[in-house]
């Protein structure tokens, strides 16, 4: 963790400070169309353009966050900290070493089935692709608000909220109230990239699998009337492969409206691993969270792996420069993970769907015992 000096410091930079107006060159290149992008914490930007971000470097295995809009010096100090440095911390949690709520987690497993994800995941990769500037994208994100709000209403108690953005494919947020406000938070992308804005790309790994995935649990726990003592929330987000624009929008808001997060766990590609372990990655995280859900996920699925995956290289990076404890739980290391994404061979018949289940009933149960903390 950073210094209470250096926090107290950015701190009263963030709050002081006033933007400095742009130069003649920013101008010129936002007049241009042009985005810019941090490819590495000590990247001071680059101006690209919305096509090159995908052919370029998301096409190429290039992690980057678009920092274009950001104007939260806290925000852009955190994202230029290296992993191993950690980020200021908006809250402080500790988290149990052992799970607790057993008998009612077992309770639920077994109405934990790929049946819906099955459905749902062929009608995602049935788009042309869901590259979140095209009407694709749009006419996704429109099916999927109807879906999470048909399964959400099986509980009357959840809200389903749309959090649009200035590009057309809105984020999407289901909410179980809680006895309390404070957040625990699962989440997953659902727009994809073939490797160029008009390419064929039904990301039916990345992150078409994530999204049934939580979308599962999400059914699973509506259906039984589930409530904790702390609030869950099931966040689709937008814009990921556009540089982690729909969740860096959504965390920037939590941020600013001073919301109390207890936890985030993201999944991106959880639908490929031949080594039929859940891999939990542990750099730009937080170390004390990704401990915590390696627990779970150990005490309910077996053995873990792990890796790293680079700057920038799914949603949880938002959360954590936002100052929210992250975890990033994916289905395989990268040297095994599948060859397809990014492409438009990553189709439905790549999917593995005992995978599937394993992250189903993870999430499941991270959400159940999580709801305690």
């Amino acid at each position: 963790m950073w210094t209470q000096a250096l926090y107290a410091a950015l701190l009263a930079t963030s709050i002081c400070s006033v933007a400095a107006a742009p130069s003649p060159a920013e101008l010129a290149n936002r007049k241009a169309g042009l985005r810019l992008i941090k490819t590495s914490p000590k990247s001071a930007g680059k101006w690209v353009s919305e096509e090159e971000k995908i052919t370029k470097y998301k096409s190429k295995g290039i992690g980057f966050v678009d920092i274009t809009d950001i104007t939260d010096n806290q925000v852009l100090s955190a994202l230029s900290a290296e992993s191993d440095e950690g980020s200021f911390s908006a809250q402080a949690v500790t988290y149990p070493t052992a799970v607790s709520r057993q008998t009612q987690v077992n309770a639920l497993l077994p109405s934990v089935s790929t049946t819906n994800p099955q459905s749902w995941l062929t009608t995602l990769t049935n788009y042309y692709n869901r590259y979140y500037r095209s009407t694709y994208g749009t006419q996704a994100g429109t099916w999927l608000y109807n879906t999470v709000v048909s399964v959400a209403s099986a509980n009357p108690a959840i809200t389903v909220t749309k959090f649009t953005h200035s590009f057309n494919q809105p984020s999407i947020i289901a909410k179980i109230p809680g006895n309390s406000t404070n957040l625990v938070i699962v989440s997953a992308h659902y727009d994809s990239t073939g490797g160029s804005s008009s390419a064929r790309g039904p990301g039916a790994d990345d992150n078409g699998s994530g999204v049934v995935v939580i979308l599962e649990a999400l059914r699973v726990l509506a259906n039984n009337r589930f409530k904790g003592k702390d609030t869950l929330e099931f966040h689709f987000y937008g814009g990921e492969e556009g540089g982690l624009l729909g969740s860096q929008a959504v965390f920037s808001n939590y941020k600013s409206t001073g919301k109390t997060v207890l936890a985030v766990v993201n999944q991106d590609m959880a639908g490929y691993s031949p080594s039929g372990k859940i891999s939990i990655y542990t750099d730009y995280v937080d170390s004390a969270l990704t401990a915590y859900t390696r627990v779970v996920a150990t005490a309910y699925t077996g053995a873990t792996t792990s890796d790293v995956c680079g700057y920038g290289c799914s949603d949880h990076a938002s959360a954590r420069s936002n100052g929210f404890p992250a975890a990033y739980v994916c289905d395989e290391p990268i040297s095994t993970s599948s060859p397809y994404i990014h492409s438009p061979n990553d189709a439905l018949s790549t999917i593995q769907w005992p995978t599937v289940l394993r992250h189903a009933k993870f999430t499941v149960a991270f959400l159940v015992e999580a709801s305690y903390l």
